[in-house]
Protein backbone atom coordinates (compact mmCIF):
# COMPACT_ATOMS: atom_id res chain seq x y z
CA UNK A 1 0.00 0.00 0.00
CA UNK A 2 1.55 3.22 -0.89
CA UNK A 3 1.02 6.55 1.24
CA UNK A 4 -2.13 8.14 -0.73
CA UNK A 5 -3.87 4.85 -0.64
CA UNK A 6 -3.00 4.83 3.12
CA UNK A 7 -4.36 8.37 3.41
CA UNK A 8 -7.68 7.46 1.47
CA UNK A 9 -8.14 4.07 3.58
CA UNK A 10 -8.02 6.11 6.60
CA UNK A 11 -10.71 8.61 5.55
CA UNK A 12 -12.92 6.30 4.52
CA UNK A 13 -12.63 4.62 8.03
CA UNK A 14 -12.92 7.93 10.08
CA UNK A 15 -15.74 8.54 7.64
CA UNK A 16 -17.64 5.18 7.83
CA UNK A 17 -17.01 4.26 11.61
CA UNK A 18 -19.75 4.70 14.27
CA UNK A 19 -20.09 7.57 16.38
CA UNK A 20 -18.53 5.54 19.51
CA UNK A 21 -15.62 3.83 17.86
CA UNK A 22 -14.59 7.19 16.33
CA UNK A 23 -14.80 9.11 20.00
CA UNK A 24 -12.59 5.76 21.39
CA UNK A 25 -10.30 5.93 18.15
CA UNK A 26 -9.25 9.42 18.97
CA UNK A 27 -9.31 8.65 22.72
CA UNK A 28 -6.56 6.22 22.19
CA UNK A 29 -4.60 8.15 19.58
CA UNK A 30 -4.30 11.74 21.19
CA UNK A 31 -3.14 9.73 24.25
CA UNK A 32 -0.58 8.36 22.42
CA UNK A 33 0.61 11.37 20.41
CA UNK A 34 0.83 13.24 24.07
CA UNK A 35 3.31 10.83 25.40
CA UNK A 36 5.54 12.36 27.65
CA UNK A 37 8.66 10.82 26.29
CA UNK A 38 8.13 13.06 22.92
CA UNK A 39 8.65 16.10 24.89
CA UNK A 40 12.02 15.35 26.13
CA UNK A 41 13.60 16.50 23.16
CA UNK A 42 12.79 20.13 23.92
CA UNK A 43 15.62 22.54 24.44
CA UNK A 44 15.35 25.19 26.73
CA UNK A 45 15.25 27.57 24.72
CA UNK A 46 12.63 26.72 22.71
CA UNK A 47 9.50 27.02 25.05
CA UNK A 48 8.79 29.39 27.89
CA UNK A 49 8.65 28.28 31.56
CA UNK A 50 4.71 28.77 31.03
CA UNK A 51 4.79 26.88 27.57
CA UNK A 52 6.27 23.97 29.00
CA UNK A 53 3.68 24.10 31.84
CA UNK A 54 0.83 24.25 30.04
CA UNK A 55 1.98 21.69 27.16
CA UNK A 56 2.73 19.34 29.86
CA UNK A 57 -0.71 20.01 31.94
CA UNK A 58 -2.84 20.06 28.97
CA UNK A 59 -0.75 16.21 27.41
CA UNK A 60 -1.29 14.99 31.15
CA UNK A 61 -4.93 15.77 31.03
CA UNK A 62 -6.26 15.61 27.81
CA UNK A 63 -9.25 13.05 27.99
CA UNK A 64 -10.24 15.34 31.15
CA UNK A 65 -9.80 19.03 30.41
CA UNK A 66 -12.88 20.76 28.48
CA UNK A 67 -12.49 22.29 24.77
CA UNK A 68 -12.25 25.80 26.63
CA UNK A 69 -9.74 25.00 29.10
CA UNK A 70 -7.11 22.96 25.94
CA UNK A 71 -7.73 25.89 24.10
CA UNK A 72 -6.20 28.42 26.70
CA UNK A 73 -3.81 25.96 27.29
CA UNK A 74 -3.19 26.30 23.53
CA UNK A 75 -2.81 29.79 23.72
CA UNK A 76 -0.57 29.68 26.49
CA UNK A 77 1.81 27.10 24.73
CA UNK A 78 1.61 29.51 21.23
CA UNK A 79 2.34 32.36 22.84
CA UNK A 80 5.25 30.83 25.10
CA UNK A 81 7.18 29.81 21.51
CA UNK A 82 10.42 30.94 20.74
CA UNK A 83 12.23 29.57 18.31
CA UNK A 84 10.35 31.27 14.68
CA UNK A 85 10.83 27.16 12.54
CA UNK A 86 13.18 24.82 14.70
CA UNK A 87 10.51 23.23 17.01
CA UNK A 88 11.62 20.33 18.06
CA UNK A 89 9.76 17.20 16.22
CA UNK A 90 8.41 15.76 19.07
CA UNK A 91 7.18 18.87 20.69
CA UNK A 92 5.47 19.85 17.48
CA UNK A 93 3.98 16.39 17.24
CA UNK A 94 2.44 16.97 20.64
CA UNK A 95 0.82 20.66 19.80
CA UNK A 96 -0.50 19.46 16.72
CA UNK A 97 -2.45 16.57 18.40
CA UNK A 98 -3.63 19.03 21.32
CA UNK A 99 -4.63 21.20 18.12
CA UNK A 100 -6.54 18.70 16.25
CA UNK A 101 -8.06 17.08 19.45
CA UNK A 102 -9.25 20.31 20.39
CA UNK A 103 -10.98 21.22 17.62
CA UNK A 104 -12.80 17.76 17.04
CA UNK A 105 -13.89 18.55 20.84
CA UNK A 106 -15.20 21.92 20.16
CA UNK A 107 -16.35 21.04 16.73
CA UNK A 108 -16.98 17.38 16.45
CA UNK A 109 -15.36 17.42 13.35
CA UNK A 110 -14.36 14.10 11.93
CA UNK A 111 -11.46 15.54 10.15
CA UNK A 112 -9.76 16.17 12.73
CA UNK A 113 -9.73 12.51 13.66
CA UNK A 114 -8.37 12.10 10.51
CA UNK A 115 -5.66 13.97 11.02
CA UNK A 116 -4.72 12.62 14.40
CA UNK A 117 -4.46 9.57 12.48
CA UNK A 118 -2.35 10.95 9.99
CA UNK A 119 -0.09 12.41 12.79
CA UNK A 120 0.28 8.86 14.23
CA UNK A 121 1.41 7.57 10.98
CA UNK A 122 3.88 10.42 10.50
CA UNK A 123 5.08 9.90 14.10
CA UNK A 124 5.80 5.80 13.24
CA UNK A 125 7.14 6.82 10.03
CA UNK A 126 9.80 9.43 11.49
CA UNK A 127 10.52 6.73 13.81
CA UNK A 128 11.16 3.73 11.25
CA UNK A 129 11.41 5.80 7.92
CA UNK A 130 8.59 3.78 5.70
CA UNK A 131 9.02 3.16 2.33
CA UNK A 132 6.77 5.38 0.43
CA UNK A 133 5.57 2.46 -2.16
CA UNK A 134 5.12 -0.08 0.05
CA UNK A 135 4.23 2.00 3.86
CA UNK A 136 2.87 -0.82 5.22
CA UNK A 137 6.44 -3.01 4.73
CA UNK A 138 7.82 -1.75 7.91
CA UNK A 139 6.32 -4.13 11.16
CA UNK A 140 5.93 -0.93 13.20
CA UNK A 141 4.26 0.51 10.60
CA UNK A 142 2.00 -2.19 9.81
CA UNK A 143 0.99 -2.51 13.86
CA UNK A 144 0.12 1.42 13.57
CA UNK A 145 -2.46 0.59 10.54
CA UNK A 146 -3.74 -2.30 12.34
CA UNK A 147 -4.46 -0.75 15.31
CA UNK A 148 -6.46 2.64 13.13
CA UNK A 149 -7.96 -0.13 11.65
CA UNK A 150 -9.30 -2.45 14.49
CA UNK A 151 -10.34 0.73 16.60
CA UNK A 152 -12.34 2.54 13.60
CA UNK A 153 -13.29 -1.21 12.74
CA UNK A 154 -14.17 -3.00 15.31
CA UNK A 155 -16.49 -5.51 13.70
CA UNK A 156 -14.15 -6.00 11.03
CA UNK A 157 -10.83 -6.56 13.05
CA UNK A 158 -12.77 -9.03 14.66
CA UNK A 159 -13.68 -11.17 11.83
CA UNK A 160 -17.28 -10.03 11.24
CA UNK A 161 -19.27 -8.31 8.88
CA UNK A 162 -19.88 -4.39 9.31
CA UNK A 163 -23.42 -3.84 10.11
Amino acid sequence: MNYSELEADILRMVIEAAEDDVRAFGEDTVTRLVRPELLRGAADDELTGDARAALASASANVLTISAAELQDELATIHDGILVDDDLDTGVLTVIRALGHWQSYLEQGRRGELYELAIRSVEDVDHEVSADLGDFLAAPEMAAEYERIRRLLSPARARGASAP
